[in-house]
């Protein structure tokens, strides 16, 4: 059965944003989700002398569960594993997904790639404890948004091995950082992300080595891009070729778009939108559960 309100890439474009921090003020009404049960502040890894933790939640019953990890967004700059992505913890947990919410290092201290090497440490630790955690090593998906759509998307990308994953989900990504910026023509937010502060040769090479639209490969996971059409601070046309250079090379990409909806999942509930139950059926369609182990 096709996904509800999925907008096929002729939708129309919308203008640049007023900020490139990839954070609106929607997402400081994220409230965390009070989930008895969650077991939290679990370091996954060290960096230098920065500890890394994540947040875990295990449904009940025997196991193993498709898995969920989740990256919060906040321009690269702020928040963490309780900020942001928050409204993903309930429908999450109701349907039945172990899940994951994790920190990660934040520029301008730390400097990508930073970030997504941490992200990348999450992945390898969610699979080195597949058992206590009853995690299905083949059925996890990313989840992220907007700049953790950002880190998702560049894993879902370039992945292999031990970091590939079986899904990827970005929330309102901006999957091309060199459009991004040519829009705004300044840096903002990613100058302290990719350490440069002009736009030269040298920072442009730099924005699209880390651009997922610019990396793009044959034979990635499959994709479930979610954007609102009236987006001010991530250009929806971000996902919409995101989308066409998936297809273009043979990978399976859909796309729920949000009509009317702004940056940050957190101002979506006034809209009455169901893109949570549409994700959660996209997931369980995309990680169906194999024979008992």
């Amino acid at each position: 059965m096709p996904l509800p309100n999925v907008m096929s890439p002729t939708m129309r474009r919308f203008l640049l944003p007023a900020s490139i921090l990839f954070v609106s003020a929607l997402h400081a009404a994220d409230k965390p989700f009070d989930l008895p049960g969650l077991k939290q502040d679990i370091e996954f890894a060290k960096a230098g002398d920065v500890s890394l933790t994540l947040d875990a939640f295990v449904p009940e019953g025997d196991g193993p569960f498709a898995t969920c990890i989740l990256v919060h967004g906040g321009g690269f700059t702020k928040g963490d594993k309780q900020t942001f992505i928050t409204p993903l913890f309930e429908p999450l947990s109701k349907a039945g997904f172990t899940w994951f919410t994790i920190n990660y290092r934040l520029a301008p201290q730390h400097q990508w790639p930073a970030c997504v090497d941490d992200t990348a440490s999450a992945i390898r630790w969610v699979k080195a404890h597949a058992a206590e955690y009853k995690v299905d090593v083949n059925r996890i998906a990313l989840i992220g948004e907007s700049a953790g759509g950002h880190l998702v998307s560049a894993l879902g990308v370039t992945g292999k091995g031990e970091t590939r994953v079986a899904a990827v989900v970005p929330f309102y990504a901006p999957h091309d950082l060199v459009a991004h910026v040519r829009r705004r023509n300044e840096l903002r937010g990613l100058a302290g992300l990719i350490g440069r502060d002009t736009l030269d040769e040298e920072t442009w090479t730099k924005l699209a080595m880390i651009s997922p639209s610019l990396q793009m490969r044959p034979g990635l996971p499959p994709f479930l891009l979610i954007h609102g059409d009236a987006d001010s601070t991530v250009d929806y046309d971000q996902s919409v070729q995101f989308q066409a250079k998936m297809k273009a090379a043979g990978n399976a990409c859909d796309f729920i778009t949000i009509p009317g909806g702004g940056h940050g999942m957190g101002g979506w509930a006034k809209l009455n939108s169901d893109y949570a139950a549409q994700m959660i059926a996209w997931l369980k369609k995309t990680l169906p559960a194999g024979p008992p182990k």
